[in-house]
């Protein structure tokens, strides 16, 4: 007898329809499963054996012929256990093939029945969304699930119940979602920052203008400190930014309590593989650069990481998205992030501290330094030195601005962008920047000049205007002026 059962796998972000065909016929036991599936899908079969023999179900003895279509696309993952084993069910007659009619379904089983959590539950409930069907899952995924609007979602502990579900034996609620994600009340406020008025500046006006922002210092001068506070000064995400989000972490497999409305902050390791910081695998997982995407990706030990993986930054950087290439498909990840990395001055840390002599010679300072690319480095619109302050200077430093009320000033300047030309200056290109960046003749002679001393490239021309317009809308000025514009270039000196 055959019986099918939706399902759902995820590629990208994407939740592909999957039918799950079991066929049960006499004859000597066999077991197969055709489709393209991976070691866990081929698995299946020993945990969907045990969970329905220790729940009381019978296993079909002769032979099994399980068939996940689409066959040409690539199935992963321990969420097909369930549609499997209620296929099996329908196809030996314990359910009637009239009851999955309408409904999807995806769990991983456990060898007693328990339905365990999978990966992907708000992507699942997407696909479910479009086709119409009611969706079927595991308790603990259920309220993940529950957060789009529009479809029904059922979660059920243990396969048993949802068998009794189905044939009307017993009711399940739907499942509801958590509450969105409150708006933090901003754990790390910049008041905790003592002096480095500089390297406040360069946040509060990264955080405006969504520029990059590279910090350069000794060992304990602040630079992890400042890093953690820039998410406090960002604005709460909008609804469809707080979908996105959330769904991104969802396919990676992390918890999500709720609609995520806090702009992410992602600060991996430096011994963080290529994969882990682009995304990668058979059928690509987001990578860190997507888990920060509309948020803050903070890179500490910058020249530490691995140099193809610092390489292929670039692109996302420039383009806010990354496309992972596999022999079968190509996979897109957004990757809108605000990239704040760290670095010593030298490998001992110390060059340039008053206090402390450095012990690296010219060459290791150069070998350093060269860790990081010139096109890489390009494309940080701010650079700004930490020094290291002396115990008697942090006690002397004047007490700053609390983050609320930086955030106020940042949130008004984002409003002017807005309003001005529907987006953040760090992504104004071509025509759009040209436009919103007029330059007084005074002005223009100025950059002109600065173009001839320091060098730069026609990203860094670009990346100065852009900066400056920043810098402008927070002082509420319709205009670049000259002190705007001339800091915006103390900013780019650092690259000379």
């Amino acid at each position: 007898m055959l019986a099918q059962v939706r399902t759902y796998s995820l590629f990208g972000l994407e939740a592909l329809p999957i039918t799950v065909e079991v066929d049960v016929s006499p004859g000597m036991p066999f077991y197969a499963v055709v489709g393209l599936p991976d070691k866990a899908v081929e698995e299946s079969r020993e945990r969907v054996r045990a969970a329905l023999k220790n729940t009381g179900f019978p296993y079909p003895q002769g032979r099994i012929v399980i068939n996940l279509a689409p066959a040409e696309l690539r199935k992963e993952g321990t969420h097909y256990d369930l549609p499997i084993a209620l296929g099996l069910l329908a196809a030996m007659g314990t359910l009637p093939l009239e009851t999955l009619q309408g409904f999807a379904a995806a769990g991983e089983l456990g060898l007693d029945g328990e339905l365990r959590p999978v990966p992907g539950a708000v992507n699942l409930a997407l696909g479910a969304l479009q086709e119409g069907h009611k969706l079927l899952l595991p308790e603990s995924s259920a309220p993940e699930a529950a957060l789009i609007d529009g479809v029904q979602v059922y979660g059920a502990a243990h396969l048993s119940t949802l068998v009794r579900f189905l044939l009307g034996q017993e009711k399940l609620c739907r499942a509801r979602s958590s509450p969105a994600q409150s708006e933090p009340d901003c754990p790390f406020d910049l008041l905790d920052v003592k002096g480095q008025a500089k390297a406040k500046r360069a946040l509060e006006i990264a955080a405006a203008g969504g520029h990059h922002l590279l910090m350069s210092g000794s060992p304990g001068s602040g630079k992890t400190m400042l890093a953690k506070r820039l998410p406090g000064l960002l604005p709460p995400l909008g609804p469809e930014e707080a979908l996105e989000v959330t769904r991104i972490h969802s396919a990676a497999g992390q918890p999500v309590q709720g609609l995520i409305k806090s702009p992410p902050f992602r600060s991996p390791h430096h011994t963080v593989s290529d994969a882990g910081l682009i995304g990668g695998g058979t059928i690509p997982k987001p990578g860190e650069i997507s888990l920060a995407h509309r948020g803050v990706l903070f890179l500490d030990e910058f020249p530490e990481f691995s140099r193809d993986a610092l390489e292929v930054l670039r692109q996302p950087l420039e383009d806010g998205v990354v496309t992972i290439s596999r022999a079968r498909a190509s996979f897109t990840y957004p990757a809108r992030f605000l990239l704040v990395a760290a670095m010593n001055p030298c490998p001992c840390g110390w060059f340039g501290d008053p206090e402390r002599p450095c012990k690296c010679t010219p060459s290791q300072r150069m070998r350093y330094a060269g860790r990081i690319s010139g096109p890489l480095l390009d494309r940080f619109d701010l650079v700004v030195e930490v020094p290291r302050l002396t115990p008697a200077e942090l006690a002397r430093a004047p007490e700053g601005e609390p983050t609320a009320i930086v955030r106020e000033r940042v949130l008004a300047a984002r409003k002017r962008m807005q309003a001005r030309q529907g987006k953040l200056n760090s992504e104004l290109l071509g025509k759009a920047l040209r436009q919103h960046t007029l330059l007084s003749p005074a002005s223009e002679a100025l950059l002109q000049a600065a173009t001839k001393r320091l060098a730069l490239t026609a990203r860094s021309y670009d990346r100065i205007l852009r900066v400056a317009r920043t810098i402008a809308d927070l002082a509420g000025a319709e205009r670049i002026g000259e002190a705007h514009l001339a800091e915006a270039l103390t900013y780019r000196q650092s690259l000379a």
